[in-house]
């Protein structure tokens, strides 16, 4: 039985990960700091298992790596642990540089020095907003774009140009999040050059589900409706008859445009407080990006892969297919953009190719933007009305 060490086991990506490696047998190590608050719930239905091990440590002491490293022998070592919330590391630059880019550092460190240094894979979650603003233009007719890829188009004056960001493309990070991230992806090709470590870098796009932190955006959006939508079944003012919704699970979604126009610009809900709706991202699941992570130690030569879909939407987007779904129709009486959600230095545009690890590692998204968007939204709404004791939807919402 192989022997796996997560650090960021109750993480998103985390959790999903300890789902992967337990359905293929490993003894999974899961690594999280200590916390005066319960954050296991991600993994609870875990720690039942004989073959699921969770011990106390913190990336960012050296010491606790090692010794955790050295006690349980692992075969796969897996570095998710960040500070990855982008808008936080510009308030907390030095704690996003410490955890970030200094816990990959002790992780590598704790290899080199291992008596089983050459018998350990090391997997690093690097990430697409090291390449900022920077991205590869080709031009539509070259071969080297490659029939296959879905890109975002740009109109140059008499050439159609696609754009996107690979293996090969520069680095332009605009966040301290980013640089942290760069260099440790930087760490860990030294370390396999110069000590010869099986080490590889997962450059992955943006990964979202219904266990994403609720401070993303994406996570934000589908909770709020969850949220409002529960609120708004426990405090109607009018019989269900003459609030467009009757007892049967598919009419709690109908739209009641009509009745909320006026409440909800009181304080009794609040407006969903957002920023950048038109940055673009390259959104996908987490359950198949931990796949690609999977993949990438299995190879026999490390290496550093892009995980994407190949696909760019804004933040817009995702907002309005999320509140079509819920039947809560046109989100803009619903939404307030707030400039304290605008970064420092925004980053307007990422779209990954994921050809490499296509052909090499042959790895695939499964779950795409717009099932995406319906899965979190749905997720977020049954737990609400679990929350506030309603009924639940079983087969999703209704489209408006």
């Amino acid at each position: 039985m192989k022997t796996a060490i997560v650090f960021g086991v109750t993480g998103q990506d985390g959790s999903y990960l300890t789902d992967l490696l337990i359905s293929k047998n490993y003894r999974v190590v899961g690594v999280a700091r200590r916390s005066s608050v319960d954050t296991t719930e991600r993994i609870g239905e875990h720690q039942k298992n004989e073959n699921f091990i969770l011990v106390e440590g913190d990336i960012t002491d050296g010491f606790c790596v090692s010794d955790i490293i050295n006690k349980y022998e692992p075969d796969e070592v897996y570095n998710l642990a960040a500070q990855s919330h982008v808008g936080t590391s510009f308030k907390q630059p030095t704690l996003t540089w410490d955890v970030t880019a200094g816990g990959c550092l002790n992780i590598l460190e704790a290899i080199r020095v291992s008596p089983r240094v050459k018998d350990i894979r090391f997997y690093q979650a690097s990430s697409s907003e090291m390449f900022g603003k920077n991205f590869t233009v080709v031009a539509e007719t070259e071969e080297s774009v490659g029939d296959s890829l879905i890109v975002g188009i740009t109109e140059g004056s008499t050439t159609t140009y696609k754009k996107y960001q690979d293996e090969n493309t520069a680095f332009m990070p605009q966040s301290p999040y980013a640089i942290a991230k760069l260099a440790a992806h930087h760490l860990v090709r030294n370390y396999r050059d110069s000590y010869g470590i099986h080490a590889s870098s997962g450059i992955l796009f943006n990964h979202e589900s219904e266990r994403r932190g609720e401070n993303f955006v994406t996570r934000k959006i589908t909770k709020w409706i969850g949220r409002f939508l529960a609120w708004e079944k426990q405090n109607s003012p009018l019989p269900p008859s003459l609030c467009g919704f009757g007892t049967s699970e598919e009419d709690i979604y109908m739209p009641r445009e009509r009745m909320y126009l006026d409440m909800i610009k009181t304080p009794i809900f609040p407006k969903l407080r957002l920023g950048n709706l038109k940055a673009r991202r390259d959104w996908g699941h987490a359950k198949d990006y931990v796949r690609g992570m999977w993949l990438m130690l299995q190879e026999e030569e490390p290496d550093d892969y892009v995980i994407a879909t190949g696909e760019t939407h804004s933040v817009e987007e995702f907002l309005e297919h999320a509140f079509r779904h819920a039947g809560l129709g046109n989100w803009n009486q619903y939404v307030y953009i707030d400039p304290e959600f605008f970064r420092p230095a925004e980053v307007d545009y990422l779209l990954g190719n994921p050809a490499k690890a296509r052909e090499e590692l042959g790895w695939e998204p499964e779950i795409k933007f717009r099932r995406l968007a319906e899965l979190m939204t749905e997720a977020d709404i049954n737990e609400e009305l679990r929350r506030s004791g309603l009924q639940e939807v079983s087969e999703g919402c209704p489209e408006a």
